[in-house]
């Protein structure tokens, strides 16, 4: 009994101790939090006090600890700490780049010949954590990065061949130091970025320089979180194309030719001539409903040559997504584009070597994109009309079949097996195939993802109008919502709503021509649940899919019109159905599909009857 007591006694003060402490613990995050409140009024009762005047000082102050902070990291380059900033502008006819002396490095790139949706030029590169810089020593176990430090510019030079050269010098009293060198083509969108190290064995370490490459894309598309789906981080290791979207890191286990900051139709690449030996990249994509797109963080190691003067041949891409800018741009770099990718890898030679080509094309000889889109539509339903027409034909011979079909279910009532075998018989003896409708909706599903891939990657659709779009490569809106909808978004697309009638219109023709199992009502209803998911789907997708989507529907509409009504000779067809019937049977070898089948619904013909005669018994 004493140490049951004991025990309770035990367990009653670690229950008293335990809401001691939790009380106490609650009790002083309270008063921390009282007492953090209190900091924090008479913080903004301060600073509210403070005058004009006290407000400039400690700004002074603040710029004086940290101009110290940086002439002492800058070491024997001080002197360079200090210089204000300079801007130099270079341009050619496709892009502006603007310059700056901290760190002797491109502050943003304004394409000339494209627009952004959120207003003004596209600009690449321009927010603050933008940035492409390294890691120098400047002094005895000092070191800064050249971010820190300010280069003295040179007039830009033009050259024989009309390209532009600007430099950006740091060098110490001794004459050791560091100039970057960047030259603009004509009509490119390349940077050409060569660094001149002098006094190396002094700068670096290891003879590896470490480069820090930052870049923040901000939207410049009509729906960012669309953007945000298409944008990623692409980059050449080992000479082959990758890339991460869904992950977050990147690892590189081989030499690393170029990283770049993909958006949907832009992108900003650092490319290096003699490849990085390694490194890790970080991809962010943002979630919140601000402008940013994500945020991409590389730091890339490169093995220099062992000698006190230095050249590194680099190259920057500031630039769209144009297929054949990224050709001549770098190896493997025209991947950017995303032709297909991964699950989707199969549609890329598609895209490639057939969809692309006739679309430049018909592009090369008619303006406006819409009729080029319908064009190309016409031409992929040419190609693959041998395969379908004879499906299509198949499919409007059923419609004849439906009289006999209700006859032979009316003879056989609830024996399924026997209506099957009797029902298979008929579709031999007609020349139909139930099957056979399969085959176009089968063909459109690798069509639909080559396109889908095609139309959101391809550049040329960005700002073209046709009919009441203003924009092919993303979404119409007819009506705009207040808010976003669950699901379907914050509009309306017309040529989405098209996509999805025309569709609902092929669906009620195949339910009318195809005979339909009474057993299985809900069948019936598909029509109408089908487009509701459909419009869900296509409604923020790109105008040109919806509406090379249309234009497909429409001339099915027009192929199973014609073939039912003036190609199939309806009398014909059920007067050779006839004569079959009365022919001798011959025999013909059945295929392994249909002993199979029929062995299928004999075996399932007489558990039936299993199951009847012990009912009957019962």
């Amino acid at each position: 009994m004493k140490d049951k007591n004991t025990i309770i006694g035990v367990v009653i003060l670690a229950i008293l101790f335990f809401v001691f402490f939790w009380y106490t613990n609650k009790q002083q995050q309270a008063y921390l939090t009282h007492q953090k409140h209190i900091q924090d009024s008479l913080r903004i009762d301060s600073i509210n006090k403070i005058t004009p005047e006290q407000r400039a000082a400690l700004k002074l102050d603040s710029l004086r600890a940290d101009s110290i902070g940086k002439t002492n990291s800058a070491g024997n380059f001080a002197k360079a700490a200090s210089i204000p900033e300079q801007l130099v502008t270079v341009e050619n006819d496709v892009l502006k780049a603007v310059f700056t002396t901290k760190g002797g490095a491109i502050k943003y790139v304004e394409l000339k010949q494209y627009n952004s949706q959120t207003g003004g030029k596209v600009v690449l590169g321009e927010s603050d954590k933008d940035g492409i810089s390294y890691a120098i020593n400047t002094g005895a176990n000092k070191s800064a990065s050249t971010t820190e430090m300010d280069f003295v510019a040179e007039k830009p030079v033009t050259n024989a061949d009309g390209s532009q050269t600007v430099q950006f010098k740091l060098i110490d009293s001794a004459g050791a130091g560091i100039i970057h060198q960047y030259t603009i083509k004509k009509g490119s969108y390349l940077i050409d970025w060569n660094i001149s190290l002098a006094g190396a064995q002094n700068l670096i370490t290891n003879n590896t320089l470490n480069f820090h490459f930052v870049s923040q894309l901000m939207q410049v598309e009509k729906s960012a979180d669309y953007e945000r789906r298409m944008s990623n981080v692409c980059f050449s290791e080992g000479n082959d194309f990758d890339y991460i979207s869904s992950k977050t890191e990147h690892k590189f286990e081989k030499p690393v030719q170029w990283v770049s900051a993909a958006q949907q139709f832009f992108n900003v690449a650092l490319i290096a001539k003699d490849n990085f030996k390694g490194g890790e990249v970080h991809w962010a994509r943002s979630t919140d409903t601000t402008q940013v797109i994500g945020l991409v963080d590389a730091t890339l190691q490169m093995q220099v040559p062992a000698s006190a003067n230095i050249n590194i041949p680099m190259q920057l891409y500031f630039g769209p997504n144009d297929y054949k800018a990224l050709q001549n741009a770098a190896p493997e770099m025209d991947g950017i584009v995303n032709l297909g990718r991964d699950f989707y890898a199969f549609v890329r030679p598609i895209n490639k070597y057939i969809i692309m080509p006739v679309f430049n094309f018909f592009a090369g000889f008619i303006s406006v994109y819409g009729w080029v889109i319908a064009l190309l539509t016409i031409f992929i339903r040419l190609i693959t009309s041998p395969l379908v027409y004879k499906s299509y034909k198949s499919g409007a011979r059923m419609k004849l079949l439906r009289p006999e079909l209700d006859e032979l279910r009316k003879k056989f009532g609830k024996d399924q097996q026997g209506f099957a075998m009797e029902q298979m018989k008929l579709f031999r003896e007609a020349g139909a195939n139930p099957l056979g409708g399969c085959l176009p909706l089968l063909l459109q599903i690798p069509i639909f993802f080559a396109l889908y891939s095609f139309f959101n990657s391809n550049i040329s659709l960005r700002g073209q109008p046709f009919l009441w779009s203003d924009d092919l490569s993303t979404y119409d809106i007819l009506v705009q919502f207040g808010s976003k909808i669950f699901i379907i978004g914050d509009h309306i697309s017309l040529f989405a709503l098209l996509a999805v009638a025309t569709s609902f219109l092929i669906s009620i023709y195949n339910m009318n021509m195809t005979p339909q199992d009474p057993n299985n009502p809900m069948l019936k209803y598909m029509p109408y649940v089908y487009p509701i998911f459909m419009l869900l789907f296509f409604n923020s997708l790109p105008a040109a899919l919806t509406w090379y989507y249309t234009v497909s529907n429409l001339i099915t509409l027009g192929i199973q019109f014609v073939i039912q009504n003036y190609i199939l000779d309806h009398d014909k067809i059920l007067a050779d159905m006839h004569e079959r019937r009365k022919a001798p049977k011959k025999v013909k070898q059945k295929s392994k599909w249909q002993e199979q089948y029929e062995k299928m619904l004999e075996a399932q013909k007489k558990v039936q009857q299993m199951k009847d005669q012990q009912k009957n018994k019962k």
